[in-house]
């Protein structure tokens, strides 16, 4: 089958959650025999050579656009009363080569990695034309009108009336999707609840989870030490969820962890860090990375790892992360949302500064303890993250007639 994937990044590489989905799904279909095209808009130039691999190794025929400034695209959404997040990513120029490969191509299915990229296919002058039109199939990932709220209760005027306004106009725009694509897939099952209690039962939405790479992440040859706590938070650090988390932990946590274990440290790896992330570094044990090459050594050199999240959406892939690499989570709630673990036995969650410094004390007091949560961890990925097993439904869904 020809298989049009339209992604709103170049999912190469694939380093981050969206890019690191696409990326796996994209590679499954290609190994399934489909013969996959791709088209997606990109910022800078020093992505070119990404698309240029996935050229050579995974795809047909790539489409690739560069965006205009960032200002003038949202400046855009506003004056056209479109979403932000959908204006961020569309471009003229691209949906004319997104047509263009539908003319050309046969395409019996188009795949759209994020709700945003819908926007070429309801703008597609080409698709009406077309006497065998392809299948539509979204990959919403997470239910993004609810992230919108999330925010939008966290801040306040001008930044909440932007959020209230994504929220509002996503919401249309998921319920238009879900209502002229055949297929949606959003990770969990926990998001495909979410998703029809928001927009109603009657729409086709299928769970597929996030798998892991176990031959990039996986446990550190010899065991670590656990004299003093060496925490780990690993995420694009301008990443709203991410700086909330990290922040959040820093103000209303890290005290304590200091003030209990004064040699303890708190390492956060992660590109793009905003100016107050940046800040933090050097302060009362704190690293701040920035972008680095391999993010595994640091997964190695930490004990324990934390996923302090009250904004997210889905699985986290940094938790499955941590799990391939045997290091004991302590997550909130919300931080473990969708992944297959259980609290006291495969994961440590809190909810309150006090239960994160329990959580803690638990791991660096318990030697039996922090084997277990490990081993556990590890076993959760080998039994049910393998990309292979996860995406199998995927094939189905894209030959279904």
């Amino acid at each position: 089958m020809n298989i049009l994937i339209i992604s709103q990044r170049c999912p190469f590489p694939p380093n981050k959650g969206e890019k690191i989905r696409t990326f796996h799904h994209l590679k499954f279909l290609t190994e399934q025999g489909h013969n996959v095209f791709l088209a997606s808009p990109y910022e800078h130039d020093s992505e070119l050579p990404f698309f240029a691999t996935l050229a050579e190794h995974y795809c047909q025929q790539i489409s690739y656009s560069r965006l205009p400034h960032k200002i003038l695209r949202l400046l855009r959404g506003l004056l056209t009363g479109k979403a932000l997040s959908i204006a961020n990513f569309y471009h003229s120029t691209l949906q004319k080569k997104i047509d263009k490969q539908l003319l050309e191509n046969s395409i019996d299915v188009i795949y759209c990695s994020a709700s945003s990229v819908a926007e070429y296919v309801f703008n597609s002058e080409v698709i009406q034309q077309l006497i065998k039109k392809p299948r539509l199939v979204m990959d919403f990932m997470d239910v993004d009108s609810d992230k919108w709220s999330q925010y939008a209760q966290q801040t306040s005027w001008p930044l909440k009336y932007i959020y209230q306004r994504e929220t509002t106009l996503i919401a249309c725009f998921e319920k238009k999707i879900a209502n002229s694509f055949e297929h949606c897939i959003l990770i969990t099952q926990a998001e495909v609840d979410l998703f029809k209690q928001i927009h109603g039962s009657q729409f086709a939405i299928h769970a597929i989870e996030n798998g892991l790479d176990t031959s990039t992440f996986y446990p550190p040859p010899s065991s670590r030490e656990r004299q003093s706590p060496r925490l780990l938070f690993a995420g694009v650090m301008d990443y709203a969820p991410n700086v909330d988390a990290v922040m959040w932990f820093i103000n209303q946590v890290w005290p304590s962890v200091i003030e209990k274990w004064p040699q303890a440290t708190f390492c956060i790896a992660g590109m793009d860090p905003v100016d107050k992330i940046k800040k933090l570094h050097g302060l009362s044990g704190i690293e701040i990375t920035g972008f680095v090459e391999d993010i595994k050594p640091y997964f190695d050199n930490a004990n324990i790892f934390v996923a302090p999240f009250r904004l997210a959406r889905g699985v986290q892939n940094k938790v499955l992360q941590a799990f391939a690499c045997g290091l004991p989570v302590i997550a909130t709630p919300m931080g473990a949302e969708g992944v297959k673990c259980r609290d006291k036995q495969d994961i440590l969650t809190a909810s309150t500064p006090a239960e994160f410094i329990d959580c803690l004390n638990i791991l660096m007091t318990d030697e039996n303890k922090y084997i277990e949560i490990s081993r556990n961890a590890l076993t959760i990925i080998e039994d049910h993250y393998a990309w292979d097993s996860v995406l199998a439904p995927l094939q189905k869904l894209v030959t279904q007639e």
